[in-house]
């Protein structure tokens, strides 16, 4: 049996991966679960899988969670309640599902321990790849991408020589508006922005796509997951989302995993890596699934992929910048406080505004992180431009 610890339980891809554990009972148990303040569904899933501790968002929530469960079952509280849970000594993975920054801390304790981690918290390594990836290789802990872009490069990449790599190219939507013109852009509403085509997926990242900060986030991952520069790193425009991303190699070959959209299938690959196992998700028919396309992003119009490149470029503490500026526009976004083409403008704004720390330590990202917030909460009500 395997412990797992899920991070982030109640939100997109905890109960996704709850979904998929359910399917292999005798090879997969509960140890833990850690959630915001979602306490009727996180209640729903500890009376199922009754884990020894739970984890909710703040101290004020555990009395009323108390009440849903059954006494014996010990609730810890915040960012040090998720680190408790991810370090126990029983734990063998870690899931890593929770939104933003604040995986961060719970994945190193997780990794200091000594766990594998399935990682579906791009902006952990966005923020912090370096530290991480440095002290995963210095415990001996695997770390296995969640992402499907990420979960197809780490597919194709099986067996093959890393210097042989020649291009990772990650696939991307191009979310609701890929075809759509600035002008039309101008009157983008909330609503507009999570229709996704494709995905269903929570309400930062779904707004992320539509923005296609999310690629350029996937893109500072895959250049600390997979030890290449950013230089070698593509992103194309891929409307069906069958191809999931691709390698090319060194001799012209390009490898590609192909599947339908849905999660559920990296999930699994990454909690039963390096296994195979069977179930019955629904199979990819290419015959019905008709013409596949590939395209160029349009950067006149996804200006927050090239702002992604250039944090990554500038590197330090710049990618955390970067991610806490989005993270605070999409908030303010989703809250009505800002219009869906100010989210870019903010960002660079915060990222001008930013003289990167080289080779940062943990204080200097959270810092970092910190100061970004605030001066992008400090931008609202004044000309963005």
């Amino acid at each position: 049996m395997k412990n797992i610890v899920v991070l982030g339980s109640t939100g997109s891809i905890g109960t996704q991966t709850l979904e998929v554990l359910d399917m292999f009972p005798d090879i997969f148990q509960v140890t833990g679960l850690a959630a915001g303040s979602n306490l009727q569904k996180l209640a729903t899933q500890v009376n199922k899988y009754c884990p020894k501790i739970v984890s909710v968002g703040t101290e004020d929530d555990i009395p009323r969670l108390k009440s849903l469960i059954p006494p014996d079952v010990e609730i810890v509280s915040g960012v040090q309640g998720m680190a408790e849970i991810a370090r126990m000594a029983e734990v063998d993975v870690v899931v890593t599902s929770i939104t933003g920054t604040l995986g961060l801390l719970p994945t190193l304790e997780a990794i200091n321990a000594g766990k594998d981690i399935a990682l579906a918290n791009k902006e952990t390594l966005v923020a912090a790849g370096e530290i991480v990836m440095k002290l995963a290789h210095e415990k001996g802990v695997s770390i296995l991408p969640v992402d499907s872009e990420h979960s197809a490069i780490f597919q194709c990449l099986n067996g093959e020589e890393r210097s042989r790599v020649s291009r990772i190219i990650l696939t991307a939507s191009g979310g609701p508006f890929r075809d759509w013109s600035h002008s039309q852009l101008q009157s983008v509403t909330v609503a507009d922005a999570l229709k996704h085509p494709n995905w269903s997926m929570g309400r930062k990242i779904t707004v992320d796509s539509a923005t296609m900060m999310n690629k350029g986030l996937e893109v500072i991952e895959a250049r600390w997951l997979f030890d290449v520069e950013l230089q070698e790193i593509d992103v194309l425009i891929h409307p069906q989302s069958i191809v999931h991303s691709m390698v090319e190699f060194t001799d012209g070959s390009v490898l590609a995993q192909m599947g339908l959209p849905d999660m559920k299938l990296p999930i699994q690959y990454a909690l039963t890596y390096p296994e195979r196992l069977g179930n019955d998700f629904p199979r990819l028919n290419l015959a019905a699934s008709g013409h596949l396309s590939f395209a160029a992003p349009r950067p006149e119009i996804f200006t927050c992929l090239g702002l992604a490149y250039e944090a990554g470029r500038q590197g330090g503490t710049m990618p955390a910048v970067l991610n806490a500026a989005n993270e605070k526009a999409v908030e303010m976004f989703l809250n009505g406080q800002i219009e869906f083409l100010d989210i870019p403008l903010l960002i660079e704004k915060v990222m001008a505004n930013h003289t990167p720390v080289q080779s940062p330590g943990l204080d200097d990202i959270l810092g970092s992180d910190m100061w970004a917030r605030e001066e992008a909460e400090s931008a609202v009500g004044k000309t963005i431009i």
